[in-house]
């Protein structure tokens, strides 16, 4: 069964930069679409970003609110989805979690259709 575990997550201010992890156990991470979502009490959830499987060529995708400020990768070796985060903004706060569905489409998969989930890394953007 497939576990993923977020890391990464901390205190930074207006401007600053941050790489999320997700790590994966139990299975490797090529065959699977994962998403970054942020959740935000009492806003929900956001998908920020997806990356496709590694066969139909780790597409990404990412929301309005983080294009070009953000870049998704993959490390099949590790196991390992990660976030890139930069200029980060007050706005960006919030608890970040990772999600992964076995899938080969070559288009993201909408993140509430992921299977599996992690717990979260909060990150806060403050001065």
């Amino acid at each position: 069964q497939l576990q993923l575990v977020e890391s990464g997550g901390g205190l930074v201010q207006p401007g600053g930069s941050l790489r999320l992890s997700c790590t994966a156990s139990g299975s490797t991470l090529e065959n699977y679409a994962v998403s970054w979502i942020r959740q935000v009490p009492g806003k929900g959830q956001e998908g920020v970003s997806c990356i496709t499987s590694t066969g139909t060529g780790s597409k990404s995708n990412y929301s309005e609110s983080v294009n070009g400020r953000f870049t998704i990768s993959r490390d099949n070796l590790k196991r390992a989805v990660y976030i890139e985060m930069n200029a980060l903004k007050p706005k960006d706060t919030g608890l970040y979690l990772c999600a992964a569905r076995r899938s080969l489409k070559a288009r993201c998969q909408p993140y509430w259709s992921m299977d599996h989930w992690g717990k979260g890394t909060q990150v806060t953007v403050s001065s």
